[in-house]
C-alpha cells in the first residue's frame, strides 16, 4: 500500500536522509521507532510533500506520488498526523473534523469518528484549544480520518500524553485499522505503545534504517539500547 523506495532527502547542503527503503501493507501498522533528530519527522514531512525530495520513489497503492504536492497527496490516500497535533485551538472540535471534509462528498462527519472517540463527540462544541492533550490527539487523529485514507501517518502521538490516554490511543488505531483495513505508520519513541499497535518496526538512526524486526520476533533490549541516549 505504501512503498518507499531509496529516499533521500535534504536541508540546503545537509543530507538528512541516506536512502530509505521500506514497504507497509494494506492493514498493517508499521512503527519507525528512533531518538529525536534521527530522521523520523523528517522522513514523515518528506512522505507528505511538505520536504522536497531529493531523489527515491514514494508509492501509494502502486501509484507514484513523490513528485506530487501535499494536497495532491492526500487525494491519492495519504493522511498525516503531525507532531504536537496542530488542530485549530479557535475552532469548535465538530468544525475541526469538518476540516479534513474538504475532498469528502458528503461533508458529513462519519458516525463511526465518534464512535471511536466518544470523547470528541460529548465535546463537540467545545474549542479544540479546551482539550487536554491527549483529548486534542484524538481529534488530529479524527481529522485525518475523515478524509478516507489508504495510509495514516502518525508522527509522536504519544508526546506529552498520560499513560492513560495512550492505552486508549492505541486501542483506537487497533480499530481504525480493524474498521477500514488502512496502512498506520507511526513514528514513535515509547516502545510500549509500538509493542501495542505495530506489526512490524523499524528503527531509525542518524537518517538510515538500521534495524528491522516483526512484533514477534522484537527484542525489546535491543530497541531500547537503540532510544537510549
Amino acid at each position: 500500500m505504501l512503498e518507499v523506495k531509496d529516499l533521500f532527502v535534504s536541508y540546503g547542503q545537509s543530507e538528512a536522509l541516506h536512502g530509505i527503503s521500506f514497504e507497509a501493507n494494506k492493514n498493517e501498522t508499521v512503527a519507525i521507532m528512533g531518538r529525536n533528530g534521527m530522521g523520523k519527522t523528517t522522513l514523515f514531512k518528506s512522505l507528505m510533500g511538505v520536504l522536497p525530495t531529493k531523489s527515491g520513489e514514494i508509492s501509494v497503492a502502486g501509484h507514484s506520488v513523490v513528485k506530487d504536492e501535499s494536497y495532491k497527496r492526500v487525494a491519492k490516500g495519504i493522511a498525516y498526523v503531525p507532531q504536537g497535533r496542530m488542530i485549530f485551538p479557535t475552532l469548535t472540535v465538530e468544525e475541526n473534523i469538518q476540516t479534513g471534509l474538504e475532498n469528502s462528498k458528503t461533508k458529513r462527519i462519519p458516525e463511526e469518528i465518534y464512535a471511536l472517540f466518544p470523547v470528541l463527540f460529548d465535546m463537540r462544541n467545545r474549542k479544540g484549544g479546551n482539550l487536554s492533550g491527549g483529548q486534542q490527539q484524538q481529534l488530529a487523529i479524527a481529522r485525518a480520518l475523515v478524509t478516507d485514507p489508504k495510509v495514516l501517518l502518525l508522527d509522536e502521538p504519544t508526546e506529552g500524553i498520560q499513560p492513560s490516554i495512550i492505552k486508549d490511543i492505541a486501542k483506537a488505531l487497533n480499530e481504525i485499522r480493524k474498521l477500514r483495513e488502512i496502512t498506520i505508520v507511526v513514528s514513535e519513541q515509547v516502545l510500549s505503545f509500538a509493542m501495542d499497535v505495530a506489526d512490524r518496526l523499524f528503527v531509525i538512526e542518524g537518517g538510515r534504517l538500521v534495524h528491522e524486526t516483526t512484533r514477534a520476533n522484537t527484542d525489546a533490549d535491543r530497541i531500547k539500547a537503540y532510544l537510549s541516549v
